[in-house]
């Protein structure tokens, strides 16, 4: 059977760490083999181009290097992890994918629809069954990501960019309704999660009957 791949997206601050370890928890108890990994990153080689990619202090970078290091991360992401997961029936859980492109250089740098035509060929096919956007307003995730920890180079952004993606993000769940599901990040990080584990059996049940 293949595996069952799941991205979490959503502005910075949103909480989509935390609510992919109680997906992964939930799930590893049902009984699934669950990986659990993120973008940039999930490999050795994909971390140290996270390192390059989120460092305060390449203030120069182009935004095309930064859509193509993004790009280089997640072909090697999807090569080695990815892909490798699914073909052994595993479940995957990312935080973030390719939408994250797509929103954050795509429409926060102005880059268009190339960053889509890149990142087809860094993924070789390789698409979310789901996706869970986890919803809050850019100002809201700011606030967070500011009370978590050091800001990295791109949660430095203006407010104006943050609000650009997250409308990138809206334009994304229009375009696919059937795998983007948008959860109410607001409240609780427990309601947050009843929502997405709710979301997520309807999907395993729907799976399961085809």
């Amino acid at each position: 059977m293949k595996g069952i791949f799941i991205s979490f997206e959503g502005p910075d601050g949103s909480g989509k760490t935390t609510q992919i370890k109680l997906l992964s928890s939930y799930l590893e108890e049902k009984g699934y083999s669950v990986v659990m990994t993120r973008e940039p990153g999930g490999t050795a080689i994909s971390e140290k181009i996270r390192e390059i990619i989120l460092d305060p202090e390449n203030k120069e970078m182009d935004g095309m290097t930064e859509a193509l290091l993004y790009a280089a991360a997640r072909a090697q992401h999807v090569a080695q992890i990815i892909k490798p997961s699914l073909d052994e029936g595993k479940v995957v859980l990312t935080d973030r994918f390719m939408d994250s492109s797509i929103a954050y250089q795509g429409y926060g740098r102005h880059l268009g629809d190339k960053i889509r035509t890149i990142n087809e060929y860094a993924v070789a096919g390789t698409q979310p069954d789901i996706t869970f956007f986890l919803d809050i307003s850019a100002e809201e995730g700011i606030k967070r990501a500011e009370h978590r920890n050091k800001l990295d180079r791109l949660e430095k952004e203006s407010l104006d960019f943050h609000r650009t993606v997250y409308e990138g993000y809206m334009e994304l769940a229009k375009i696919y309704p059937g795998r983007f599901v948008i959860i109410d990040a607001s409240g609780s990080i427990e309601d947050v999660f009843e929502d997405i584990k709710g979301r997520f059996e309807e999907y395993a049940k729907d799976h399961e009957e085809q």
